[in-house]
């Protein structure tokens, strides 16, 4: 099933690319490239969801 998720990115102060799902609270991860920062967020994302699902389940 695919699900569209809103990504903030921004570059820190130190050169990294940080992203944050702002609908999805805790989800977030950072990367020195852009390339690796999509690979990494799509990740925390699908992880984030499954922490979700998890949890609606035992509920």
């Amino acid at each position: 099933m695919r699900r569209d998720c809103n990504v903030v990115t921004e570059r820190d102060s130190e050169g990294f690319y940080v992203a944050s799902v702002p609908g999805l609270p805790g989800c977030h991860t950072q990367a020195r490239s852009l390339d690796k920062l999509l690979t990494r967020i799509k990740e925390a994302i699908e992880l984030c969801l499954d922490e979700l699902g998890s949890s609606a389940a035992t509920s």
